[in-house]
């Protein structure tokens, strides 16, 4: 079937408006990639501002007329009062939704952060050491984002199939508190340390108050963005996460 990135019951001629934070590390490419999604959300209705910093959190007048945050900002710290402020958003039904490290990696200084968002980066074990050059490339490996059964029932999921990528594969710890749409599973290598396979979350919601929270774990570089699957699974989790 032909993937489309509407979520059944989502109005695009209401006016919304959307938040995006972007920055942190930039292998990222933090910019570029929330610029694929931008026009997505403008063509669905949002008023679309963007930050180079978790400020606007604080911000309580602007958070309370936001209806969707969008993060893209990893490896970097969040101040008390920005996190605070975005916390009480969520609660309050603005909803937040990211991929890959700007959202499961994004304040490793908040052990907060990670409890509001349910699951946190641990690693992405890479190739075989001999075949390591010192790069990001590394720990591109192929692996499978596998549906679970409560994500074959979900509007993020609908028609999408098990598919593989050559990405980071995401080891994430987590909670039971989500509700997990897809899966990976971490093989056993010959140089590994562990000693059975591991499953952790790629795609996962979350309910928080009156909020929603929306994460997929891949989504590395915008390469990877742009594979179908991923990009139908990012744009519809934006629109369900929205107020």
């Amino acid at each position: 079937m032909t993937l489309t990135a509407t979520i059944p019951g989502f109005d695009p001629t209401r006016p919304r408006r959307a938040v995006v934070v972007r920055g942190g590390w930039d292998g990222h490419q933090p910019v570029e990639a929330t610029d694929r999604f931008i026009p997505h959300l403008r063509e669905n209705g949002f008023e679309v501002e963007v930050f180079d910093t978790p400020a606007p959190y604080a911000d309580a007048e602007r958070m309370a007329a936001t209806d969707l945050i969008v993060q893209c900002n990893t490896m970097s710290t969040i101040e008390r009062e920005e996190l605070a402020g975005l916390m009480a958003a969520v609660e309050a039904g603005t909803g937040f939704a990211g991929w890959h490290g700007g959202i499961a990696d994004s304040y490793r200084n908040s052990s907060d952060y990670l409890h509001l968002v349910g699951g946190q980066f641990a690693t992405h074990p890479g190739k075989a050491p001999e075949e390591r050059v010192g790069g990001m490339e590394d720990n591109y490996v192929p692996y499978t984002v596998e549906v679970s059964d409560l994500g074959r029932a979900h509007p993020i999921m609908a028609g999408i199939e098990d598919f593989s990528l050559t990405t980071e594969q995401y080891w994430v710890l987590a909670d039971s508190y989500i509700d997990v749409l897809a899966t990976t599973t971490q093989k056993v290598r010959p140089w590994d340390p562990w000693h059975r396979e591991v499953t952790s979350p790629a795609v996962w919601t979350r309910l928080w108050g009156k909020g929603k929270i929306f994460v997929s774990t891949p989504g590395h570089r915008v390469d990877v963005l742009e594979d179908a699957n991923v990009e139908t699974i990012i744009k519809r989790g934006l629109l369900w996460a929205s107020r």
